[in-house]
This record gives structure tokens, sequence and C-alpha cells, in this order.
């Protein structure tokens, strides 16, 4: 598809996706700003070209594994690629940690890996990226219920369990991350002011 045809396609599935957004953001106790809904909008509408998703490894289209995402940004020198490695990372765990839980469930990878992929990728962005770290802070200190938004969005209902929710919170109890504290918060959990540091 040439440029110029997707975006023509990307601006209508874009709309499509933010006003799915909306309307399930509004259901929320604390609906998403109106910024993040447009990135997240806009993210899924880009998402919808595999081009976007996929990158061809060893001559074959392949979805490149999160860890080893994450590693280049860490091995990356450059300042600006290693944000622009976070978002790809970020945007990745959001969309196919929404999308497609299932067939990641089936490897032994659970909701609580994308939360901490996602939800890291997107805390650095929020202190390092040139523009939007308002949004990269809202995606990582919520991204376990935009998780949720982006599949309910997208007509896949993908509650997080109980076993979600304990692995989620085991890891929190050995490390203190504050990441997962606040993860545990925007799924309800209640913890104590002074067991979450900010």
């Amino acid at each position: 598809m040439t440029s110029s045809v997707l975006s023509r396609v990307e601006q209508p599935l874009a709309d499509y996706f933010r006003e799915r957004l909306h309307e399930e953001g509004d259901k929320q106790r604390r609906p998403p700003q109106e910024d993040t809904l447009w990135y997240m909008g806009d993210m899924l509408a880009r998402f919808g070209d595999s081009e976007q998703v996929f990158s061809y490894d060893d001559g074959r289209l392949d979805l490149r594994p999160l860890a080893l995402l994450y590693s280049d940004a860490c091995e990356s020198r450059d300042p600006r690629a290693r944000c622009l490695l976070m978002r790809q990372l970020g945007d990745l765990a959001l969309f196919i940690g929404a999308l497609f839980p299932e067939n990641y469930r089936r490897r032994g990878l659970y909701k609580d890996y994308f939360v901490g992929m996602g939800g890291g990728a997107y805390s650095y962005l929020s202190e390092h990226a040139r523009h939007n770290r308002h949004v990269y802070s809202e995606l990582a200190s919520t991204f376990a219920a935009m998780l949720e938004l982006v599949a309910r969005a997208c007509s896949r209902h993908t509650r997080f369990d109980a076993a979600d929710v304990l692995r989620l919170y085991q890891r929190w109890q050995q490390s203190r991350d504050p990441q997962a504290g606040r993860q545990l918060q925007a799924m309800g959990v209640a913890l104590s002011a002074s067991d979450i540091v900010h």
C-alpha cells in the first residue's frame, strides 16, 4: 500500500478507534485524558498495517519479541533511537497484550509481563521523550487499565483474572516497584499509601 493510500485508510480507522476508546473510556472511574485517547487511536490505526507490527528477520515476517526490543533500546547509545525503540515496545505491549493475550498465555507469558514491559517503556518515555510526556506518564501509571480499555474498544473482553493480579502483586511484594504498585491500584487493589513510593 502506498503511503498516500495508507494515510487515507488510517485516518478513518483512527477516528473509529478514538470513538470506541471514548465510549469505553467514559465508563471508567477516571476516564483517560483526551490526548491519551488520541494517541491510542492513532496507534491502533497504525497497527492496522501489518508492516508496522511485524518485521523481517532471517528472510521471514515475524513479530520481534518484546524482550529483544527492550534489549535493543537499552543498548542504543543514541537517545532519540532509544526513545523510538521504547515507544515501539510500549505500543506493541499495549496492542498485543490487549488483543492477543491467549496466544502468549500458551507460551507462559501473562498480562503482568505486558504490564511490566509496556508500563516500563512508557515510564521511560514520560521522562525522556521530546513530546507527549503527559500521555506517556498516563499510559505508564495506568497500563493495566489501558490494556482492558483497548481490549474493550476492539471488542476483546479480557478481564484480569485472579492469577494475573496475584502474579503482579507477588512481583510488587518482591521488588516494591512503584510502577507495579500503581498498576495494582489501577486494577482496584488497595495498597496503603506508605507502601507506594512516588
